[in-house]
């Protein structure tokens, strides 16, 4: 669909939480809907690992109703659309998602002057940054939709991302700190091989639905077109430095670690939707936060689409029934 709106929101010089400052910060925005007249119709939908408005943007039509909301997504740093390590040669070593979800702040008080939103929803590292509006601004946020993510990165999801960290810090082009003298070229590739491994569960592979489904004709062509093409399209700076965001989220850092009473803080709804095969944010992270949040409902996507079903593009099934939950959670 065509965007609203699209712009860049200026935040000078940002300080980042885990030290450094991203220099002449730009943060890139799109909208879709209209705002009404009391500007409190606004879902913020933050964007996922190295994805854009513009890759986001056919759910909302699907999913989220431009019709009766006003969908505002924030280009999370590092995209190459907002300030991003690819560009910046004195970027952070760190942006944490907090850093991510503050600069959104600003942008939806100091642009838009949107007193609140009505939701935060968002898949993947998009719902970590869901998780952290509902966080850090309490009283701002009434509902959070987190769709396969977490409060916190789990130490098997840590594993895998150290895994991804690894390769590309093996490229002969790594200059250290996620800095590359020329395109990690053999290493993106290999660094896509392993994400395939994870996106998609062992269900979805031993059904073959990379054929059925996406009429890939073998599994080499859809690790190529899919996945080895997809990655090759964005820096290996700037997936290095996603990498490290993903790997630091966790919204207890404000209240030194403890996870529960951050949960506990949160007074937004929030609605958790896992999917059953998912190899990144598995249910259970999200069974235990349930227990320490105060208003909140899980509801896991009966899928063998792995961390897809969360992102249900081409999966009609579980598009309808993200469709249905998402849609009956707002009208609540």
């Amino acid at each position: 669909m065509t965007p609203t709106e699209t712009g860049i929101f200026e935040l000078g010089d940002l300080p980042v939480e885990r030290g450094g400052v991203i220099r002449d910060a730009k943060l890139s925005w799109a909208t879709y809907g209209t705002l009404s007249p009391q500007r409190d119709n606004v879902i913020v939908y933050p964007c996922s690992y190295g994805a854009t408005h513009e890759s986001h943007d056919w759910l909302i039509d699907e999913v989220l109703d431009p019709e009766r909301w006003f969908v505002v997504i924030p280009d999370m740093f590092s995209n190459g659309l907002s300030s991003s390590a690819s560009t910046d040669p004195e970027y952070p070593s760190l942006v944490t998602m907090a850093d991510n979800v503050r600069a959104q702040y600003r942008l939806l008080t100091e642009h838009f002057d949107v007193p609140r939103v009505a939701a935060a929803y968002g898949f993947s590292m998009g719902a970590g940054q869901a998780y952290h509006w509902a966080a850090l601004y309490p009283d701002y946020v009434e509902r959070a939709i987190v769709v396969c993510g977490s409060a916190r990165t789990s130490l098997h999801n840590q594993v895998f991302l150290s895994g991804l960290l690894r390769i590309l810090e093996a490229a002969p082009e790594h200059l250290g700190d996620g800095r590359f003298s020329a395109e990690p070229v053999a290493a993106k590739r290999a660094f896509a091989h392993v994400y395939a491994g994870w996106g998609l569960s062992q269900d979805f592979y031993r059904a073959r639905l990379f054929e059925s489904a996406l009429g890939a004709p073998d599994l080499e062509t859809f690790l190529q077109t899919d996945w080895v093409d997809r990655f090759a399209e964005s820096s290996g700076a700037d997936q290095y430095a996603q990498a490290m965001t993903w790997l630091a989220a966790d919204i207890s850092t404000p209240y030194g670690g403890d996870l529960e009473a951050a949960l506990g803080a949160i007074t937004a709804r929030v609605l958790l939707m896992p999917s059953a095969t998912d190899l990144y944010f598995r249910t259970a992270d999200n069974e235990l936060e349930l227990a320490s949040l105060r208003k909140a409902e899980l509801v896991e996507i009966p899928s063998i689409w792995g961390h897809r079903a969360g992102s249900p593009r081409d999966v009609p099934a579980d598009l309808e029934f993200l469709r249905r939950h998402v849609r009956d959670w707002l009208d609540n």
